[in-house]
């Protein structure tokens, strides 16, 4: 019988040790396997939407590979930014999924009925127009530069943003360089941005190099020179700035515009001009890298609720302030307003009759005609509402009935956190710059008032393909709403039917930008046409010839 062969004592130690660190490796790969398992649990992916989709060039956010990195940074700095939903918010206020809330059904239930889901949130037909901004073969690169021009723009984000765009189009015109425009520091809401603060510069500056000449600074050689400091003439067309405005030039190196508002006339402009004012408000005019990071997640933090509508609701103390609209306010917060109005020196008019304001339909929507409005059109309860504005006049007295009617309100302040918000807030420019991104890619878009902010977001959803955009026709609302009030007219399917008649034609399909009212003169006529930047149909839109004809070379019109 064979002896069995004994291995020598070193083999056999060896032997031992290997299995000893193999078992160690095997269970530290089963621990590293069972961690990573852990953490995937807290990580969210938002869901995509076929709004928020940014690869068009032309969607806001706009998001470069920088911008997208910039985003990524902002979410790696911030613990809970990867999750669905700020901590703070409350179950009832918790995206469907994530509280015991039933997903929306592709039946709602609204006013008239059992209402089809398409029908609420169905896009109007575009009917074939695309941006067509690219100038014609005959555009040339800016002309040699006479002098520089300083732009001084005035009011709000988005009364600025058009003046912007309007400037960029003079110093076309004049053969000006430009210098990069001072945003306003004086007005209502005293913002101290910067520029660079609320917009990308250098990419404003690189986007418009064949089209005029942008500078960040007047040259220190300047800065002792003689300036002409002009109030451009509302509403002038091309042979104003080309022939008064550019004859300065042999007096001045530099002109100063004191205001930027309405100073270009909304048509019968050569088309390279109204094409340029399109590439730099949609192109050239980005938000920062921080603004659109900030927005893009807001965005996301929107659509985990489902599709949803942007309220602008201008019931802020400034707008109510402005227009003399009281109705609805006790006689402490109506008298407050007048004080507010009569110290404002810069607004003009002082003495205003509020029930004769809001039949002709000059005032804002309040909280409870909204909440009647969105319910007239068939709006379910559990519809998700992003509330676009600042800070509502009288808080949540004001807002209790909208709220019992739609529970998920949400804002800026809801959906980020305190810290998320800290760089913008006290900045009122960077804080509407926000609500300007979620407004533009909402998948409704609502105001309550027809300011600013409403025709600047009209005009860009117009460019983007019309997106669904509902125009309250607040004139005839008033008549609805005062009937309901006295007790003559109950909500209802009567009211929800008539609601919905009024404002068939009233969602943001295409048509042409409208022109001057009717025997209407002088400065009257130019301020009664529809702004340029609320429809740019038909200077920057064309209707799509085939599938293989390129955008720029569609037939317009």
């Amino acid at each position: 019988m064979k002896e069995k062969m004994q291995w020598p004592w070193p083999w056999r130690r060896r032997k031992v040790v290997v299995v000893v660190v193999l078992r160690k490796l095997l269970t530290c790969a089963i621990c590293v396997i069972a961690l990573m398992g852990l953490l995937s649990v807290r990580v969210h992916v938002f869901p995509s939407s076929k709004v928020s989709d940014l690869t068009d060039p032309y969607k806001l956010p706009t998001v470069t590979q920088q911008h997208e990195l910039n985003y990524q940074k902002l979410s790696a700095e911030k613990k809970w930014t990867q999750e669905l939903t700020p901590p703070h918010l409350s179950k009832e206020q918790a995206p469907p999924h994530l509280s015991k809330a039933p997903l929306s059904s592709h039946k709602l239930n609204g006013a008239n009925g059992s209402l089809d889901f398409e029908k609420l949130w169905k896009q109007p037909s575009n009917r074939d127009f695309v941006p067509c901004v690219q100038p014609g073969s005959n555009y040339t690169a800016p002309d040699e530069s006479r002098g520089y021009l300083l732009v001084h723009t005035n009011g709000g984000l988005n009364q600025m943003r058009a003046g912007i765009c309007d400037m960029v189009a003079v110093a076309r015109i004049i053969n000006a360089t430009l210098v990069v425009p001072e945003l306003d520091k004086r007005s209502f809401w005293q913002d101290t941005s910067n520029f660079s603060d609320v917009f990308d510069e250098d990419h404003f500056i690189n986007a418009l190099a064949n089209d005029v000449k942008v500078i960040k600074k007047l040259p220190k050689d300047l800065s002792s020179a003689t300036k002409v400091v002009m109030h451009f003439r509302s509403w002038s067309g091309l042979e104003y700035y080309r022939d008064e405005i550019a004859s300065l030039w042999e007096e001045f190196q530099v002109i100063r515009a004191a205001k930027s508002d309405s100073r270009l006339a909304n048509n019968h402009l050569p088309p390279d001009i109204q094409m340029l004012r399109c590439r730099a408000c949609y192109e050239a005019l980005r938000f920062s890298p921080k603004i659109e990071a900030m927005g893009k997640l807001l965005v996301d933090r929107m659509r985990a609720y489902g599709p949803f509508i942007a309220l602008h609701l201008r019931y802020e103390k400034d707008m109510l302030a402005f227009s003399g609209c009281t109705h609805g306010l006790s006689d402490v917060e109506a008298e407050e307003l007048r004080t507010i109005r009569e110290n404002t020196a810069y607004w003009k008019i002082k003495d205003i009759n509020a029930t004769e304001q809001r039949s002709r339909g000059y005032c804002p929507l309040t909280p409870t005609e909204v909440g009647i409005f969105l319910t007239g059109l068939g709006y379910p309860s559990n519809t998700p509402i992003y509330i676009a504005a600042g800070e509502i006049y009288g808080g949540d007295t004001h807002m209790a009935d909208l709220r019992s009617r739609y529970p998920i309100l949400m804002s800026k302040e809801k959906l980020a956190s305190v810290e998320e918000l800290e760089p913008f807030t006290n900045h009122a420019s960077q804080m509407a710059a926000l609500d300007y991104i979620v407004s533009v890619e909402s998948d409704v878009f609502i105001p309550s008032h027809s300011g600013n902010m409403a025709r600047a977001v009209e005009g860009h959803r117009r460019f983007l393909g019309h997106r669904k955009t509902i125009s309250p026709d607040r004139k005839a609302l008033v008549r609805l709403f005062d009937k309901i009030e006295k007790g003559l007219l109950m909500e209802g399917r009567k009211v929800s039917n008539r609601i919905s008649e009024i404002h068939k034609k009233l969602q943001g399909s295409p048509r042409r930008r409208r022109g001057p009212v009717s025997g209407t003169k002088g400065m009257d006529r130019f301020r009664s046409e529809e702004a340029f930047y609320v429809n740019p149909l038909p200077d920057c839109l064309c209707k799509r010839v085939s599938e293989n004809v390129n955008a720029s070379t569609a037939s317009m019109r």
